[in-house]
């Protein structure tokens, strides 16, 4: 199956993956050296009211949402957690997108239904239904530490961040892995048989 588009898409995912860890390490070099602040956001005092002195009208009730907090000289540990807030989601993109790269190189060698492809779904779709969850949580629980080290009050702990349905594709990925390797055993089967 080797299409224009199924090429243009290979190259285009390959190229996506290198950028992604391109920023990934840009990422991480930078933060590292930066000596600035360190800022997070929470929603812990989420419909917490707001001063008087805003210019809102006559019965109008006033509340914040979000909070930004941010801490001059961060010490080693906030500044890893706020990179715990970015990187995760950064190298499981590079990642994600490698494999499904390879997906479509194996496709354009040797066609949709075949036992490669089918394993190399597999391995996507696995990939993807348990790293989104892993990159969640450590994001997740980076931002939750920051902000319990920035204001006490607020403690930390496990939470999870970002879009989880991307497991439901994951699982969709494994399942028709699954199916196409049934298939390709019954072609091969049937083929023998002939």
């Amino acid at each position: 199956m080797n299409t224009r588009l199924t090429r243009t898409l290979a190259s285009v995912t390959f190229a996506l993956a290198v950028l992604c860890g391109l920023a990934f390490v840009g990422t991480a070099v930078t933060h590292m050296l930066d000596d600035g602040a360190v800022c997070v956001q929470t929603d812990f005092w989420r419909n917490a009211s707001i001063g008087e002195g805003l210019p809102i009208g006559k019965g109008v009730k006033a509340s914040s949402s979000a909070t930004r907090l941010c801490q001059d000289g961060p010490s080693t540990g906030q500044r890893a957690a706020d990179l715990g807030g970015e990187l995760p989601w950064l190298l499981f993109g590079s990642l994600a997108l490698l494999l499904f790269s390879r997906l479509l190189k194996a496709v354009l060698r040797q066609g949709p239904f075949t036992d490669t492809v089918s394993r190399r779904l597999s391995v996507l779709g696995w990939f993807v239904a348990l790293g989104t969850p892993l990159a969640g949580l450590v994001v997740g629980w980076s931002q939750s530490w920051l902000v319990g080290s920035m204001a006490p009050v607020v403690g930390s702990g496990p939470t999870v961040s970002g879009p989880m349905v991307l497991i439901l594709a994951g699982l969709a990925a494994v399942i028709w892995g699954k199916i196409m390797r049934d298939g390709v055993r019954m072609r091969e089967d049937l083929e023998g048989t002939i």
